[in-house]
């Protein structure tokens, strides 16, 4: 039995969703999943989010990707640069804060 990395498609009827997962190729599509590697979203922004690093290395064992992701692959974000920008815009609103924090404390004072 060999390992795929493959599509699993989540969401409801005419909002298509798929995480990318690794799993036995004798499971179902929606059977269980060895490791989730990243997401693919058709109708938002057809972005594909993507753990590269373990995506490395479940080729290197010996997995095998589906088609459908390896032609995603090649326009796939990394997931750590999506957490790291994430970080960074939660941080900016937040020093922003104060000062109106500050514009509304003068107002009352006057």
């Amino acid at each position: 039995m060999s390992v795929r990395i493959r599509l699993t498609r989540m969401g409801n009827r005419n909002n298509p969703f798929y995480r990318i997962v690794v799993a036995n190729s004798a499971n179902s599509n929606k059977g269980k999943a060895i490791e989730f590697l990243g997401t693919y979203d058709p109708k938002g922004d057809g972005r594909t989010v993507l753990k590269k690093e373990r995506y490395d290395y479940w080729l290197g064992v010996g997995a095998i990707p589906s088609d459908t992701v390896r032609s995603l692959i090649g326009r796939a974000v990394d997931h750590a640069s999506t957490v790291q920008a994430q970080a960074v815009a939660t941080e900016a609103p937040a020093e922003e804060a104060p000062a109106a924090e500050e514009t509304v404390e003068a107002a009352t004072a006057e």
